[in-house]
């Protein structure tokens, strides 16, 4: 029995619900009308007693994650009452006070935090209405100690009223995901973000049909990903980044129509991308990247018109941009496709995206120059087209090269410069040569490479050169060019001087 205060002990408190229930049925003519009277009582006075077998079962799991030390004596009258405790929510079913929700870990500063021995009693499956469980930062590893196992079957006790379940950042907690949870039929949330967990995901999660939001992310989880995660058709938010899934991408997928987001970078995934992927009509995000995906662009992401952020950088996709309209892609703010082994041509379509911000395309085979229509992008921030193949003169004006600055990244392209003389240097690319030092480059390199011979000059020969097409003065000629350009350089520094 919890402590209480000496003014109101367990023995007032009951006293004094029977009276109000004994007065109640008096005023009233029916019991349904006794049983109504008393549940405005008690959601307007906040005084509805707690069922015991359910505050039992709340006190011991309670304890199980932070300690034997609580009892919950300092609550008055219960979890439910008064002086509620942060993490511990509370609905009135038949005039009895149910938890509704178990948060368990630091979230607040008066949240409940884990002990050094955390673990799950079968008493935190007795409560009756639970809605939402989550821990946070609840079953922490010390050096690889203290690791903690998930319930196998005690899951199906919840199967019939928990509708989020969320356990993020537990590196302690490990095993595979209980097969169990798949029997969670109300589940609109299933987040196990952060965690140890290893193995497959269970095949049976298919049959989370109200599932909005599944987050496996940041786990050891391998094997392919489950073809029946297709049937979840209400399904917004699909997160199983940062894992060691491995196989191709089912074509199931594309059966995902409600999807907002995708998200499954960080894997070992691999084969050519599914054309059913393109059936996604209202993903706004699609991140895939840091995979071995291959086999070139897909021509069905351009019905992918939502799309607001595509990321698949890190993956030898190869093929070429021009393989996309990108104009069907007119709501992109975020496109990384770097280190994608894409060849030819920047093609003209980006230009297009106006709501583009980050354009990725380092790291490729790209060839060709770049549009200068990419500076006309009204609200660009960067631009990163380094080690590629690109050549010829940069086109972009002074004030786009300044505006930039290192976000204009296109270093490592041996054969592009910027016409020198229409910047100032401050306002030049970053990493790119100027092209005239170039050709002054390659005019001394030759020079120095040929040998000068002493010779005398024979006008009569010099005529039938010349009439031919050719300089007399042949390699002394180039020298005397070169000896006069140096030597108009100086006289201009000392005229400033």
């Amino acid at each position: 029995m919890l402590d209480q205060p000496e003014s109101l002990n367990s023995t007032a408190i009951e006293q004094a619900s029977s009276i109000v229930i004994r007065n109640l049925s008096e005023a009233s003519n029916t019991p349904s009308e006794s049983l109504s009277l008393w549940r405005s009582y008690a959601q307007e006075g906040g005084e509805a007693p707690m069922e015991k077998t359910e505050l039992d079962a709340l006190n011991s799991a309670i304890q199980g994650f932070v300690g034997n030390w609580w009892n919950g004596s300092d609550l008055y009258p219960d979890p439910c009452g008064w002086t509620p405790i942060q993490g511990v929510s509370c609905d009135i079913f038949d005039g009895l006070w149910y938890v509704t929700a178990l948060n368990i870990g630091p979230t607040h500063d008066n949240s409940l935090s884990c002990g050094p021995n955390a673990h799950f009693r079968q008493q935190l499956f007795e409560l009756k209405h639970l809605k939402s469980l989550s821990f946070f930062s609840c079953f922490v590893s010390t050096k690889g100690s203290n690791s903690v196992s998930l319930p196998t079957d005690e899951w199906l006790k919840l199967a019939g009223s928990l509708e989020s379940l969320e356990f993020r950042s537990n590196d302690g907690l490990t095993g595979k995901i209980p097969a169990s949870m798949g029997s969670l039929s109300k589940l609109q949330s299933l987040v196990l973000l952060n965690n140890g967990f290893v193995g497959e995901i269970p095949e049976n999660f298919g049959g989370l049909i109200k599932l909005k939001r599944l987050v496996l992310a940041g786990n050891s989880l391998t094997g392919p990903i489950a073809r029946n995660l297709g049937r979840l058709s209400e399904l917004l938010i699909l997160d199983l980044s940062r894992n060691l899934l491995s196989g191709s991408l089912p074509p199931s997928l594309g059966n995902l129509t409600s999807l907002l987001k995708l998200d499954l970078s960080d894997n070992k995934l691999s084969g050519t991308l599914p054309n059913e992927i393109g059936d996604m009509g209202n993903l706004t995000l699609l991140d895939l990247s840091n995979n071995s995906f291959y086999g070139g662009l897909k021509q069905s992401f351009e019905k992918m018109s939502s799309l607001e952020e595509v990321i698949l950088s890190n993956n030898p996709i190869g093929g070429e941009l021009k393989s996309i309209n990108w104009k069907s892609l007119e709501n992109l703010v975020i496109l990384d496709l770097s280190d994608m082994g894409l060849k030819g041509d920047i093609p003209d379509s980006l230009s297009a995206l106006k709501r583009l911000r980050f354009l990725g395309l380092s790291r490729n085979n790209l060839t060709g120059n770049p549009s200068p229509k990419l500076a006309a992008l009204p609200v660009i921030s960067a631009i990163y087209l380094f080690r590629n193949n690109l050549s010829g003169d940069l086109k972009f004006s002074e004030k786009f090269y300044g505006k930039m600055g290192r976000r204009f990244g296109a270093w490592d392209n041996p054969n592009l410069c910027y016409p020198i003389g229409t910047l100032a240097a401050n306002n030049a690319p970053y990493g790119v040569k100027p092209c005239q030092e170039e050709e002054e480059d390659e005019d001394v390199i030759k020079l120095m490479k040929t040998p000068v011979k002493k010779t005398s000059i024979d006008m009569g020969n010099s005529n039938s050169a010349v009439s031919n097409g050719c300089s007399g003065l042949g390699i002394e000629g180039f020298w005397w060019k070169f000896v006069g350009k140096t030597i108009t350089m100086i006289l201009l520094t000392n005229r400033l001087l």
